[in-house]
């Protein structure tokens, strides 16, 4: 039987909670321009932007490598938190398991905490754990909050 766990952290952010929920729910198109350094590209193969149970492609770089990941999205309005199922890509080559889930907790006015899951299960004995994906998503979000406060201060 392969190994599995479950990594939980959180990441402090400036930009409410709400923002942040819209963005990762249904404005994934404007990554590439938000945090390129991080994601290159993200393509619809199946629903719209914010349906739940699309399915989309992600291009991106996590440790200097171009890599992709295809993903089911699931949404819970309630929580404000996002599921990233894995279908397919590099990370679902080491791994037979791989699920994120976004929650978007308030905790002021201005600020957040965006509380990260990720479950997952070696599709190998001898495949890596994957602490860089966790690294990679914390990475994101925390990115993300600078876009989000400049929208932010638009409005």
């Amino acid at each position: 039987m392969a190994t599995s766990g479950t990594y939980v952290t959180e990441v402090p952010l400036k930009g409410s909670a709400k923002n942040h929920y819209k963005r990762w729910r249904s404005e994934n198109h404007f990554f590439p321009d938000a945090i390129g350094h991080h994601i290159q590209g993200v393509t619809v193969h199946h629903g719209d932007w914010d349906s739940h149970g699309a399915i989309k492609s992600w291009n991106y770089t996590s440790d200097g490598k171009k890599e992709v990941f295809k993903e089911k999205r699931e949404f819970d309005d309630e929580k404000m938190a996002v599921t990233f199922r894995g279908l397919e890509g590099d990370v679902m080559e080491q791994l037979k398991v791989y699920d994120t889930i976004l929650q978007f907790i308030p905790k002021s006015e201005e600020g957040c905490v965006c509380k990260i899951t990720m479950m997952w299960e070696k599709r190998y004995e001898d495949s890596p754990e994957p602490i860089n994906y966790m690294k990679f998503v914390k990475g994101l979000a925390a990115d993300m909050d600078d876009h989000i406060l400049k929208n932010e201060n638009k409005a």
